[in-house]
């Protein structure tokens, strides 16, 4: 699935847990296993995964006591 640059993210039901990253954007559900997609949120405190903030275009999350961004984008072309 190609995704457009310019496509209009609507992030619904985000959750963060010490193995997961789970999201749904347009009905379809994504899930992806920390260890895959960031070592520095795999090895976090529960605290430290929970302290994230949507950027403020909603493209991405920051965690930034880890030091630590994702994109939703980047996130969707790994799935």
């Amino acid at each position: 699935m190609g995704i457009d640059s310019d496509m209009d993210f609507r992030i619904v039901d985000f959750k963060i847990s010490s193995e997961t990253l789970s999201f749904q954007m347009e009905g379809i559900r994504y899930s992806f296993t920390l260890s895959e997609i960031s070592p520095r949120l795999a090895e976090a405190s529960d605290a430290e995964r929970d302290d994230y903030r949507f950027s403020p275009s909603g493209y991405g999350i920051r965690w930034e006591s880890i030091d630590e961004d994702l994109s939703f984008q980047g996130l969707i072309k790994l799935g």
